[in-house]
Parts: structure tokens; C-alpha cells; sequence
């Protein structure tokens, strides 16, 4: 294979790209900031739900991959001829090596640890020594392998939990719930019934796919699945939708229940507060990394 690169002013980084992808058979095309690592370096993506603080860097630095040389060539002498293309410039052309990319791929990807007996395993590594709980979980394509923080701190809250809670736990409603990871983690810990809803139907099937590598039973689906009240509602979003959910997490929650949320960095913390103050109080019960987990109880009726 062949890589191409190209040096492109941000006004001319969607064109290329799409004549790279769409016309001119490129396999893969990546951009990146040109002045990354240097002090022009700019920042360009912003917190999460919050919107980018602008559209595209000044410089930009596309890598598109072709599967010989003579594609390469075709394709940089096609963009380089056009009207429009006065600023944009050739970099290299050169081979790519071979590569393992299965392996390369798996390699980015450890055993989590959670709790010193609990932990994420991907499916190509031994357990670690004194692992007793593992969920067996692969990256994909929905959100929860276990890596981002607001996972880390979820999990950790069923698993510190677990032993006083566990004889309540008969239903547990995990909502949002991406790759199905904490509703696995509470049916692992003795939850009995695990509802884990989410509005993306690649979720709801990654859910179940991951609930069937662990031995759990999960009753995977739509958020219209979620019926009646659990002692345990889990969501791990974000603040913007938190709010806005607020009345139908509570309704789900039993008296005597409790709520555990995530995706909420921690200048967030009075808003969730204040959106959850009708049905009940919040508390800061984790940190990690200016992310935080919020949790409340509902008192018994």
C-alpha cells in the first residue's frame, strides 16, 4: 500500500476529502492538525455536549492510503491539476509497511482493573491473578468498554456495592446503556432482572451480543422496554440529557431506590442538583480525571 500526503488549507479540507474517498479510490483518509506539536498547535474539539470551538484547523495534514503506487500518483496529479488547488501541496508519497493490524489493534487494549477483584478483560487476554469478577468485553461500536472514567466510576459503585445491595437488587434498569457494560456488571453482582434500554438499536444489539460472551441474561431493547420501578437505575449520558431525563429516571426508581448517574464533568454538578431536586438529592460520590458520579437515594415510602 501507499500513503499519500497532502498539505491543505482548512477552506479546501472537505473537498479533498470527499475526492479522495468518493472518487479517486482511496482506502482510508485521516486529517490532522499540520501544526501539531508546535506552538501554532490549535485546540479544535470542545468539552462533551458542549459545541467545537471552531470548524477546522488553519493547516491541515490529510493521509489518505491507497492499494498501489499508481493509485497514489493518479490521485495526486488529479487534485494538483484542479482550478482550486493553488494551496494545496504535496508532502510524500511513499509505502506503507506491512502490518499486523489485528494484533496492533489488540495491543492498544489492556485489562481494565475496577476493583482489585474486578475487571474488564478483552477477550484475547488471560484474567489477571485474583481476578474474581471479569467481563469479557471487546472495543466496538457502542460507547462502555470500560476505559472512559465515567465507566470506571460506574462500575465501581455496583462493585462496592454489590454486597449490601445485592439482596434489593431484583430489578435494575440501565439506561443509555451503550455496549450493555454496567447492566452486565449488576447482573454479574446479583442483580436477578436487568433491563438495559438505549435509543440506538446497534447499542441494544452490542448489549446483547456482550451480555451472551458473559453467561448473563439481559432484556435488551428500547427505551419503551423500561417498564415499572427498579431499586436500581443506572445512566451513564451526559449532563444535557440527564436534565432532561430527570422526571422519567425518577419515575422508574423505586421508594427506597437508587439513582447513579455519569457523563457529568464537575462544573456540571449544581445543574444535575438543581434538575433532580423535585424527587431527590444528589451527592458527588466519585471523581476522576474533572469527570464525576452523582448518586441519590429515594427515601421509602
Amino acid at each position: 500500500m501507499f500513503e499519500l500526503v497532502l498539505r491543505c488549507p482548512e477552506a479546501l479540507v472537505e473537498t479533498v476529502s470527499d475526492a479522495l474517498s468518493d472518487e479517486l479510490e482511496a482506502l482510508a483518509v485521516s486529517v490532522e492538525d499540520a501544526d501539531a506539536d508546535s506552538p501554532a498547535e490549535q485546540a479544535l474539539f470542545g468539552e462533551p455536549g458542549m459545541p467545537a470551538p471552531r470548524p477546522g484547523w488553519d493547516r491541515s495534514t490529510l493521509r489518505a492510503l491507497f492499494e498501489t503506487e499508481a493509485l497514489a500518483t493518479q490521485a495526486a496529479a488529479i487534485l494538483l491539476a484542479q482550478g482550486w488547488s493553488a494551496e494545496l501541496h504535496l508532502s510524500s508519497m511513499a509505502p506503507v509497511p506491512d502490518e499486523d493490524w489485528v494484533r496492533l489493534t489488540q495491543s492498544q487494549f489492556a485489562p481494565v482493573e475496577i476493583t482489585p477483584s474486578f475487571w474488564i478483560v478483552p477477550t484475547w487476554h488471560e484474567p489477571p491473578p485474583g481476578a474474581v469478577q471479569v467481563i469479557r468485553l471487546d472495543p466496538g461500536l457502542a460507547f462502555g468498554t470500560g476505559t472512559h472514567p465515567t465507566t470506571r466510576m460506574c462500575l465501581r459503585w455496583i462493585a462496592r456495592h454489590a454486597q449490601v445491595g445485592q439482596a434489593r437488587w431484583h430489578r435494575v434498569l440501565d439506561y443509555g446503556c451503550g455496549s450493555g457494560i454496567l447492566a452486565i456488571a449488576a447482573a454479574l453482582h446479583g442483580a436477578s432482572e436487568v433491563d438495559a434500554v438505549d435509543i440506538d438499536p446497534a447499542a441494544v444489539q452490542s448489549a446483547a451480543d456482550n451480555a451472551a460472551a458473559n453467561n448473563v441474561r439481559l432484556r435488551c431493547g428500547l427505551p419503551d422496554q423500561a417498564a415499572g420501578d427498579y431499586p436500581l437505575v443506572l445512566a451513564n449520558i451526559l449532563a444535557t440529557p440527564l436534565k432532561l431525563l430527570a422526571p422519567l429516571l425518577c419515575s422508574h426508581l423505586q421508594a427506597g431506590g437508587h439513582l447513579v448517574l455519569a457523563g457529568i464533568l464537575e462544573r456540571q454538578a449544581d445543574e444535575l442538583t438543581a434538575a433532580y431536586a423535585p424527587w431527590l438529592a444528589l451527592q458527588v460520590t466519585d471523581r476522576e480525571e474533572g469527570w464525576i458520579l452523582m448518586t441519590g437515594h429515594l427515601p421509602a415510602a
